[in-house]
């Protein structure tokens, strides 16, 4: 066995991947350059530190959930709409998410509240916050299920420690009590170390009815809205703006 085979076998062994994968070209630059052996040593460990950061945010990313649009970069404004590019930008700098504030977006259906909420979720991971985009639905069944489920439990545990949490969608439909109570008693539990991004199409007044329980909903309101942005979107449906026939006519 050579010495880059010996290399190779530690490398598997001890699972540091990203180094062997660049130790040949770490190791010609240290040569042509004549690098000392601890500044070669320091490359290496850089280069691994950036594989693990890379894997890292790409699981980040799949156990996100994200929808395939959460790109903010492509947010356009509109004149119908009062979130104008600036605000979107302070919202991207994450400050609100440090200091634990929440943000609800909402509107009527297609005025770009999922897209929103989904590109905040997204520049949090990039910026190395844990952070996950769930529907309402998601939330309910995983909560319905988590005592009896291993992966319920496991993605309880794992919004549990979230800095982040997007519920899409909420009081889209009618909730059943015992869910509503579960779902109280989730954001009870994780609101005064968690931030929410919400969407709805509903206004907080209608919550009671969703809900069956005005004692409920106000409960539930009163977590969300105490450390709160609430911004309301108006306008077209995007989706009707845009909407795609069959004959392209």
């Amino acid at each position: 066995m050579n010495q880059k085979q010996q290399i190779d076998l530690y490398c598997r062994r001890y699972k540091i991947m990203g180094m062997a994968a660049q130790i040949d070209e770490t190791a010609k630059e240290a040569q042509e350059q004549q690098l000392s052996y601890m500044t070669f040593l320091v490359q290496l460990f850089e280069k691994e530190g950036l594989h693990r950061d890379i894997q890292a945010k790409e699981r980040q990313l799949k156990i996100a959930r994200l929808p395939k649009r959460s790109n903010l970069d492509e947010y356009e404004d509109r004149p119908d709409n009062d979130l104008s590019k600036q605000r979107i930008n302070t919202l991207r700098e994450l400050g609100w998410l440090d200091q634990l504030y929440n943000v609800i977006l909402m509107g009527p259906s297609g005025v770009g509240k999922t897209f929103l909420a989904a590109g905040l979720c997204a520049d949090a991971i990039e910026k190395g916050y844990k952070a996950y985009f769930r529907t309402m639905e998601d939330i309910v069944n995983m909560l319905k299920m988590k005592d009896f489920a291993r992966a319920s439990m496991a993605e309880y545990k794992r919004l549990a420690k979230a800095n982040l949490i997007v519920i899409d969608d909420i009081m889209l439909f009618p909730i059943e009590k015992n869910h509503a109570v579960n779902l109280f008693n989730f954001i009870n539990q994780t609101y005064e170390n968690t931030s929410f991004v919400i969407t709805t199409n509903k206004m907080p007044a209608e919550w009671a009815k969703m809900l069956d329980d005005e004692v409920l909903a106000t409960a539930l309101l009163d977590r969300l809205l105490f450390r709160c942005e609430v911004i309301s979107l108006s306008g077209k449906s995007y989706r009707m703006e845009n909407r795609k026939t069959i004959f392209g006519t």
